[in-house]
């Protein structure tokens, strides 16, 4: 199902950027992109089994499962730390990945276009 999306992703291209060089770059982004997408899933599954562990200890009622308790939330606050920090970090290359398709985008555009200096 993953790939899927990304070919879906990917073969909707980006506006590429002129001249074919789009396409290497389209599919770098990709890659970053699918890359931090499976860390962030193996940091959420972890989650899961960290917060399983929790709720048995908790329930269990037993002071030495509770005492593990206090590092398995320090370890929970961690992960979700890291997956904020990985969504910011696709954030910004998603709008960089934009820009430079845009930019690409407009400079095929403008290119028979002169600036006028004043002077």
């Amino acid at each position: 199902m993953e790939g899927d999306v990304f070919s879906g992703l990917n073969n909707g291209g980006g506006g590429g950027g002129g001249g074919g060089g789009g396409a290497q770059v389209d599919s770098k982004v990709m890659q970053n992109f699918q890359k931090s997408f499976v860390q962030v899933q193996s940091i959420l599954d972890q989650n899961r089994l960290l917060i399983n562990e929790i709720n048995q200890n908790h329930e269990s009622k037993i002071p030495d499962n509770l005492s593990r308790n206090v590092g398995l939330i320090r370890e929970l606050n961690n992960n979700i730390r890291r997956v904020v920090d990985l969504y910011a970090d696709l954030s910004v290359s998603f709008s960089k990945s934009m820009d430079a398709s845009s930019e690409g985008d407009s400079a095929g555009s403008k290119s028979g276009q002169k600036r006028i200096r004043p002077g």
